[in-house]
């Protein structure tokens, strides 16, 4: 009987603690300044050889997900150019701003590499599949400039409580572009204070801004409304939306302040996608489970 070799490996969401457009190349990318760190919630791939590649989705969110050359974890195993069965179970939103599809892709690239013993494509041949997937392949706190290739690792992220929270809108990354109505914005000022006590770097922090939130509400106004249904809770310390939407985020003061706003906002508001979130302690490598008879 041949036995197939099968890795596991998770696909965390990303957040953009702050998002500064900087500017616009002549192709049309736009320049980024952005922090960015990895946490839980995540989706799952699990990878078995095979001579051709084929995607299975299943779980929560796997609505809507397209299962053909069109979605990106297809798309990196053909950077790649190795071939597998693929089974992507989906429990983060598609185009919500937190880098589902890209963070599939960049995972996809690291169980591939495991599971062929082949070397990770370059960053640059990453970028082809999307400006986030070279950041998401990093479990760290992340600056991130540029189109998305130039990348500053600076250490273990925040252990904050958070809670990710998305109306249930899909927000078209190009739509809230198109919208930003000046393209030539200051970057972040100054270094996060890495060294700095909570308070510190949270008073950085709130310095920063996401420079697509703005014309993200206006294309769709229920994302202010989860802004403000985040800033009433109490422990609130920061709430912001995380790329371009309709993803939002809270940083609280503490995990039971946390807690409870997850259990007041599903019980307020049913069809939101409400989520604790944490930083990654463990799981991001992937991993080689029992072969397949």
């Amino acid at each position: 009987m041949h036995t197939r070799r099968v890795v596991r490996v998770s696909a965390p969401a990303k957040i953009n603690l702050a998002l500064h457009v900087t500017g616009q190349q002549p192709d049309g990318y736009h320049l980024l300044d952005s922090l960015v760190m990895l946490c839980s919630p995540a989706d799952t791939l699990t990878l078995r050889e095979a001579s051709e590649s084929y995607l299975e989705v299943t779980g929560p969110m796997a609505g809507g997900v397209p299962t053909d050359l069109s979605n990106l974890v297809l798309k990196a195993a053909g950077v790649a150019g190795i071939t597998a069965q693929i089974t992507l179970e989906k429990h983060l939103p598609a185009a919500a701003g937190i880098g589902g599809g890209s963070s599939d892709a960049a995972a996809c690239l690291r169980g591939l590499s495991l599971l062929s013993g082949a070397s990770m494509p370059d960053p640059a041949d990453q970028l082809v599949l999307g400006a986030d997937v070279p950041v998401c392949q990093h479990n760290q706190l992340v600056r991130m400039q540029g189109i998305g290739g130039d990348l500053t690792l600076l250490g273990p992220p925040p252990d904050w409580p958070v809670v990710l929270v998305n109306p249930r809108v899909a927000v078209p990354t190009a739509r809230v572009f198109s919208g930003l109505r000046e393209k030539q914005n200051a970057p972040m000022q100054g270094e996060f204070p890495m060294s700095g006590d909570n308070r510190t770097r949270l008073a950085w922090l709130a310095e920063q801004r996401n420079d697509l939130q703005p014309p993200a509400i206006a294309a769709e106004p229920v994302i202010g409304d989860v802004l403000a249904a985040l800033n009433e809770r109490p422990g609130t310390l920061l709430a912001r939306m995380s790329g371009s939407g309709a993803t939002c985020f809270a940083i609280f003061s503490d995990v039971s302040t946390r807690d409870a706003a997850v259990s007041h906002l599903r019980t307020e508001q049913p069809g939101w996608w409400v989520m604790p979130a944490n930083r990654l302690k463990a799981g991001f490598n992937p991993v080689v489970l029992p072969q397949d008879g």
